[in-house]
């Protein structure tokens, strides 16, 4: 069979994506590290790991640190290299988060490592006018933080049925939103900068495979608990979409033992029973706080307040049931809870564990329910992944994609 030389371009040009995504993901996991303990640990020849590094030196993922070269040895010292980060400068990425009482903005490095966030609250603005109000407020927040670094492009994360590729809302049951083209609202609004869409559950599992434990490349399940309560599930370092992006609805989930109604006419669905909007509501009606507000049941519980501290405990208690199901139904290595008051203080997140394995068939190792590895800072780190996973993925192409979309690079 004769290759073309059209096929043969083509076929090369995958084999460099490749070993570019290997050398960058092997600095990401080992640098600063020499060229040759690249070679090493990621299997590629000594030539194409400087082919690569050279590369993305080029297009600024990379730097050389020569003042750590090793001296004293025999033969040339190595230098190492490391991605660009830090003092030095380096490219950045945008993030935002559009939640139901706020968006957080956030500007992280290639390590996933926020540099600057800020919270833009949703008090008085229609969900038909979010998009925009979010657009400006990222906008100028991006222009004070990223002085002079080169920005790449801005990841989003929300709630809900989102397609990624067509960068579209399908369905935000708390925004009313159906087919909501944010991708291209939030782009218009930054003046053409790129930006990458994705649900906000997929995006922190992605996070987390990205920057967080090692198990999680293995296997992970992630549980948003938020005003939206979803899920993702990754395997082998991949995020599951499924046909339409439709993966991760898991706001029906049964809870074992919760009898509260839900709105789709069953009870003991895992939104209904431990969604910030249920605890919300219950706080207030047991006159805990004067608003339905998650936040300040938090801090009344960290005030002393017994009452906010037990309806707490029993919403752990109920996301631990939950998380028990999907335990026995994936049995993953990590099961990842992004719960806000099991993310401030850890004996949230022990009552989450306990209840679990209480009721688990699969697991007895609390450990492997935890947090999310970024902690408060979490949505920001989550969404500017959004954008850095396709980079770690395919360097070449995605720097090149963003420079021709018009990010800034």
């Amino acid at each position: 069979m004769t290759t073309t030389s059209h096929g043969s371009r083509m076929a090369g040009d995958g084999r460099r994506e490749a070993n570019a995504a290997t050398v960058l993901r092997t600095v990401l996991d080992h640098g600063p590290v020499a060229r040759g303990a690249v070679a090493r640990l990621s299997g590629l020849s000594p030539a194409a790991v400087s082919r690569q590094a050279t590369d993305l030196t080029r297009l600024g993922l990379l730097r050389e640190l020569p003042e750590l070269a090793g001296g004293g040895g025999v033969g040339r010292p190595q230098i190492p290299v490391d991605l660009h980060i830090g003092a030095s400068g380096g490219p950045v990425v945008g993030g935002v988060h559009l939640g139901v009482p706020s968006s957080t903005l956030g500007l992280v490095d290639l390590r996933g490592r926020v540099l600057a966030r800020r919270t833009h609250p949703h008090d008085g603005i229609a969900p038909h006018d979010l998009p925009a109000s979010v657009a400006r407020a990222l906008r100028g927040f991006l222009d004070e933080h990223t002085r002079g670094r080169p920005l790449l492009g801005v990841g989003a994360a929300v709630g809900g049925w989102v397609d990624p590729a067509e960068g579209v809302v399908v369905r935000h049951d708390a925004f009313g939103w159906r087919r909501r083209p944010l991708a291209a609202e939030l782009t218009r609004g930054l003046g053409g900068r790129t930006v990458r869409l994705d649900n906000h559950a997929r995006s922190i599992a992605q996070s987390e495979i990205l920057f967080g434990r090692p198990a999680a490349r293995r296997s992970l399940v992630h549980l948003f608990v938020g005003n939206v309560v979803d899920a993702a599930v990754g395997l082998a370092g991949i995020v599951h979409q499924g046909p339409g992006s439709a993966a991760g609805d898991v706001a029906h989930l049964p809870v074992p033992d919760s009898t509260v109604p839900c709105p789709c006419g069953r009870s003991g669905c895992l939104e209904a029973t431990a969604s910030n909007t249920a605890l919300g509501l219950t706080a207030v009606r047991r006159g805990i706080v004067p608003e339905p507000d998650t936040f300040l049941v938090v801090d009344a519980a960290a005030a002393g307040d017994r009452r906010a501290d037990r309806l707490l405990r029993e919403r752990a208690r109920a996301v631990g049931r939950a998380v028990a199901l999907l335990l026995d139904v994936l049995n993953p290595d990590l099961v990842v809870v992004t719960e806000h008051a099991s993310v401030l203080e850890p004996d949230y997140l022990e009552e989450i564990r306990g209840a679990a394995i209480d009721l688990s068939h699969v697991c007895d190792d609390p450990e492997r329910i935890v947090s999310p590895h970024a902690g408060p800072a979490t949505l920001p780190v989550a969404a500017g992944t959004v954008l850095l996973n396709s980079l770690f993925r395919r360097p070449l192409e995605t720097v090149e994609e963003l420079l021709s979309e018009g990010g800034e690079g």
